[in-house]
């Protein structure tokens, strides 16, 4: 459910109000009784919450190879690169 802006075209108060598509726009200030505007927004943006949202999380490991310069395995090694 999305979250509206309004602003009073009385008293100047704004403030949000959490609702259904589908509910009726408000009307009425809650403070002061006056005509209240729904305002336009940009809505909100994608939010990744958590871990995992990394572009190295899920490639995979390039092998490591031998390295021929100094026998261990050195996944690095400029003479293991072809």
């Amino acid at each position: 459910m999305p979250t509206y802006d309004y602003v009073c075209d009385v008293c100047g108060n704004e403030y949000e109000k959490f609702q259904s598509m589908s509910s009726a726009v408000d009307t009425e200030c809650p403070e002061c009784g006056g005509k209240v505007r729904r305002l336009i927004g940009s809505g909100a943006g994608i939010i990744f919450k958590g871990s995992g949202f990394y572009q190295t999380d899920y490639k995979k490991a390039a092998p490591a190879t031998e390295c021929p310069a100094c026998s261990t395995t050195c996944p690095t090694c400029p003479a293991s690169k072809d």
